[in-house]
């Protein structure tokens, strides 16, 4: 069965297009404006119906596109950004780094910055493409590390959707793009939402594809002790109604970043963002079933930190079996 009928892949980032257009310049322009200046060009007898959504945030964009026919795209080199893509539908012949993939729904690819590259897209071809700048990436890896990188990051190209590390970062990227098909991420001013997707994001892509700093990444997983954990968990609740990150936590702990979410991972089977998000709700929950001085419901959510009401609801249900207003009774 088609992975993308069967996932609803199909319908990703619907509601946000970019472009729509049948003009090969246009196309090129619109296209290379939203990731870089490049090649394009249409393969004979082909007929080209660019479809092209597109949300973005501080240091990632999330775009599904398409061209309808067969093309060829040379953007030399990227530059200032990684690419991963994924394919939703159709094959692509990828030259990336001295290798040629063949990208269909069992293999997506992640091209580097300093390394050029070439494509042919086949007809029908479609892509997921989560684009994330080079700077914020690295800025995550050596976070993670503890310590400055030797140099560039670099990702082997091709990445197995197959094994159980791609499928982890397939459900990762089409899961952020889901939440921003449904309003919930880069729908308006970014908040603290969008801003642990788009770490979470880098350190998927980090820690589920082999790179050049991989063996630096697992050198550094060593479990916190009792009193690192300790404190990274009565900062969670000393702070919970303020806007923390997750290196936040990690930076009062004393822990680097990946220490911090196996140290979570071993103890609550949480990551720290999930573990937050449940207390948060433990204390929603607890102000909802107040009979005396009741609070209204966006009341109860902003003040404990949530900044989207419909995905406070949303993780509400999921937690409790109920929605807020019936844990909140009648007025």
């Amino acid at each position: 069965m088609d992975r993308t009928m069967t996932h609803g892949y199909d319908t990703l980032l619907q509601g946000h297009p970019l472009l729509r257009t049948q003009d090969l310049s246009e196309a090129r322009d619109v296209v290379g404006r939203a990731f870089c200046d490049h090649r394009l060009e249409l393969g004979r007898g082909e007929r080209l119906d660019v479809v092209h959504d597109h949300v973005s945030g501080r240091h990632v964009s999330l775009n599904a596109l398409g061209y309808g026919g067969e093309v060829e795209i040379d953007p030399g080199l990227l530059g200032e950004f990684y690419l991963l893509q994924i394919p939703l539908a159709g094959k692509a012949c990828i030259r990336h780094r001295g290798e040629e993939v063949v990208a269909c729904r069992d293999r997506a690819t992640l091209l580097n910055p300093d390394r050029e590259t070439r494509m042919t897209w086949g007809a029908g071809c479609r892509k997921l493409l989560l684009q994330v700048d080079r700077a914020h990436l690295e800025q995550v890896a050596e976070e993670m590390i503890g310590t400055p990188l030797p140099g560039p990051v670099r990702f082997d190209p091709a990445v197995d959707l197959t094994r159980p590390a791609g499928a982890r970062l397939l459900r990762q990227v089409t899961g952020a793009a889901a939440a921003a098909t449904r309003g919930e991420l880069w729908a308006g001013r970014p908040g603290l939402s969008e801003i642990w997707t788009e770490r979470e994001l880098a350190e998927a892509l980090l820690t589920l594809q082999p790179s050049n700093v991989s063996h630096m990444l697992w050198r550094q997983d060593l479990l916190p002790t009792a009193p690192q954990l300790r404190r990274a968990v009565e900062y969670i609740h000393d702070n919970l109604v303020e806007p923390i990150r997750v290196d936040d936590i990690a930076t009062h702990a004393g822990l680097n970043l990946r220490s911090l979410q196996l140290g979570f991972r071993r103890a609550f089977g949480l990551s720290p963002k999930q573990y937050l998000r449940d207390v948060r709700l433990d204390m929603a929950r607890y102000r909802l079933s107040r009979r005396q001085d009741r609070e209204s419901v966006s009341d109860v959510a902003w003040s404990c930190g949530f900044s989207h009401l419909g995905r406070f609801s949303r993780d509400y249900r999921a937690r409790f079996g109920e929605c807020p207003s019936t844990a909140h009774g009648p007025s």
